[in-house]
């Protein structure tokens, strides 16, 4: 089975060719009458954390919900607030970034909704048939949504390889409870020498570093937020990245079955090529693209779009004053030059052998 992925570059030459024009024409080509005027469609975004600008522009986002509302559907943004202590922990910090990062309601066009409630608790349970759940914690709006469209920036991410539709899908609907199922087989550990500075201690959230005869990890109280891990300067801790990351992975996509499958037909998605930074947009900073920038994608299938657009990016050649130390060349893997042994594609296959879409995609341009 071959799955249709359609493609717009950034060449722009006229005003019928402009990024909106592009979106609008793509969302025509590759969902046409999805939507009606009874449905409710929630536009999963990431709203960027404060001190990052590598997000898809609300500009560009609101041609998505131009489109959406020409079929008489009803329509909001939203996103779910994050298991790490940042500036979107809360639906209330989480809105305040939001708008300070311009998805204002004249900007975007749709009002946002922070679909697991003020503190993460609003949520839904849902069955799934996976090795490691059998079932997932789903934000509740996000649940109760009749459609989705899911616009995602792919990128490199220090985890998973790189993220875009699955990842947006898996950890992006979740609850703060469902993000924590699924960071819990890949704590920190500890493997350097500390030097007793306390940073980590002054990061954790909950408690769960401690001084005693060296730094140690209350294991029960820990939520794999990494403050420790991004904290220390001493690289004091780490991640077993052989056994653990393998295993998040797997997990991230056993949440992501579960998040697509309450949406039947009624769920797209669009991932935006542009800005491809080595970091999840979850880091409060933006670093230097490792690619220049390729187009948008569109898609009904989540694997295909996220095969194809892991493929495009590892056809450009590598920016060498970016944080991408080796495979600059034409067809090499620009995540692992970043991320060293993180296998991201371990996502698309085990997605694949989930049900959640295929691998194989034509790449049709429009």
């Amino acid at each position: 089975m071959t799955a249709d992925v359609y493609f717009s570059d950034f060449r722009a030459r006229s005003r019928d060719e402009n990024r909106g024009m592009k979106i609008q024409r793509l969302f025509d080509t590759a969902f046409g009458d999805v939507f009606s005027e009874d449905d409710v469609v929630a536009v999963k975004v990431h709203f960027g954390e404060r001190g990052n600008d590598s997000f898809v522009s609300p500009v560009l986002v609101r041609y998505i919900v131009e489109k959406i509302r020409e079929s008489g559907a009803s329509v909001f943004l939203t996103d779910t607030n994050t298991l790490y202590y940042g500036s979107r922990h809360n639906s209330v910090h989480h809105l305040e970034t939001a708008i300070l990062n311009g998805f204002d309601y004249a900007v975007s066009g749709a009002p946002i909704i922070i679909a697991d409630g003020l503190h993460g608790k609003n949520q839904r349970t849902v069955r799934v048939d996976g090795k490691h759940f059998s079932e997932v914690k789903i934000a509740g709006d996000i649940h109760d949504a009749s459609g989705m469209v899911v616009v995602s920036h792919f990128k490199g991410h220090g985890m998973s390889g790189f993220g875009g539709a699955l990842k947006n899908l898996a950890m992006g609907c979740a609850t703060i409870e469902g993000k924590m199922e699924q960071h819990e087989c890949a704590k920190p550990i500890i493997r350097g020498d500390c030097t007793s500075c306390g940073a980590c201690i002054m990061e954790c959230p909950v408690d769960a570093v401690c001084l005693e005869d060296g730094v140690r990890i209350d294991y029960e109280r820990c939520i794999a937020c990494m403050n420790c891990l991004d904290t220390c300067e001493n690289q004091v801790f780490d991640l077993d990245w052989e056994k653990d990351i393998p295993e998040f992975i797997e997990r991230m996509m056993e949440y992501a079955m579960g998040a697509a499958a309450l949406k039947g037909d009624r769920i797209c998605y669009m991932n935006f090529l542009m800005n491809i930074t080595p970091d999840c947009d979850c880091v409060p900073w933006s670093d230097q693209s490792i690619v220049p920038d390729i187009g948008i994608l569109a898609s009904r299938d989540p694997v295909a779009i996220d095969t194809a657009s892991y493929n495009l990016v590892n056809q450009q050649p590598g920016h060498r004053n970016s944080l991408l130390e080796k495979n600059h060349g034409v067809g090499e893997d620009k995540f692992r030059g970043v991320w060293g042994d993180v296998d991201g594609t371990l996502q698309l296959r085990y997605a694949e052998g989930l049900g959640l879409g295929v691998m194989d995609y034509r790449l049709i341009c429009v």
